[in-house]
């Protein structure tokens, strides 16, 4: 018993430093040089309008991500749970495609669609006076692509879960379609959901590669906070380049320990 104590907290041990090294580290580091390196470069970055364009930019993306990823990832999964089509198996396995190719693959695949020069849509949509790429929308569509999969994922194993029992007994007693989505299904399954929407906001906010792509970076119009790192970096203002990545490690704690709260309300369900 006391050697089985022991190799626990030797275990412990190694895991907390390793993760330590990896993360605590790096991030202690960053709030260092954030507020204790000579001056409070968080409240010198966030009074500069480049800085504060890009952070509004990149929680405007992050939202409308959050609410397209919401309204198919739900709608997605209760076609993949609930019935059966032909090409089910491939559509289940295309949906996971944003995770396993990399963010700048999926820039350059956007901007061959959507390019206003070569893009195969984009021609024709910008002759319609609609700009994707290098603008607004296009933003929007690549943080939507890198995190579709996490709110269809989070939903998918609760639907099976919790079966079809109530929604057919519901429907035997007479209720509408809408009537068991909004007081059997959605209530059945909102812990996932929420537990999805908060890692799309924070894989959203964090964006990079696809971002860098299809926003050309143009302050002030398509900068987005990490692109406004990368620039201060290369441009040595490392201090307020510091205090953006301050702010997003902020949130992406933040959402950790949202999931972290609401872990136990799914697992309890579960049970």
């Amino acid at each position: 018993m006391h050697e089985r104590t022991t190799g626990t907290w030797i275990r412990g041990g190694l895991v907390s430093v390793y993760l330590f090294l990896l993360v605590g580290w790096p991030l202690l580091l960053i709030i260092q040089e954030t507020f204790f390196a000579g001056e409070n470069h968080l409240f010198a970055a966030l009074a500069t309008e480049e800085v504060r364009n890009a952070v509004l930019l990149t929680l405007a993306a992050a939202f409308w991500a959050v609410v397209l990823n919401t309204i198919f990832g739900i709608a997605l999964g209760i076609l993949l749970v609930r019935y059966e089509f032909p090409g089910k198996r491939v559509l289940a396995s295309l949906l996971d495609l944003p995770i396993a190719v990399s963010p700048v693959v999926v820039g350059l695949a956007i901007l061959l669609a959507y390019g206003p020069v070569h893009g195969a849509l984009g021609g024709p949509l910008a002759d319609a006076g609609l700009q994707v790429v290098y603008s607004f929308p296009g933003i929007v569509l690549a943080v939507t692509f890198v995190s579709l999969p996490l709110v269809l994922r989070s939903v998918v194993p609760v639907l099976q879960e919790i079966g079809t029992d109530q929604e057919i007994a519901a429907r035997s007693l007479g209720a509408s379609g809408w009537q068991v989505l909004r007081r059997i299904t959605l209530p059945s399954i909102k812990w996932a959901v929420a537990y999805g929407i908060v890692l799309t906001l924070a894989r959203a906010i964090g964006e990079f590669g696809a971002v860098l792509i299809v926003s050309g970076g143009i302050v002030n119009y398509t900068e987005t906070a990490t692109m406004a790192v990368q620039r201060l970096h290369q441009g040595f203002a490392t201090g307020q380049a510091y205090a953006i990545g301050f702010l997003l490690a902020l949130i992406a704690v933040a959402a950790l320990v949202i999931v972290t709260i609401l872990r136990p309300k799914e697992d309890t369900r579960g049970d």
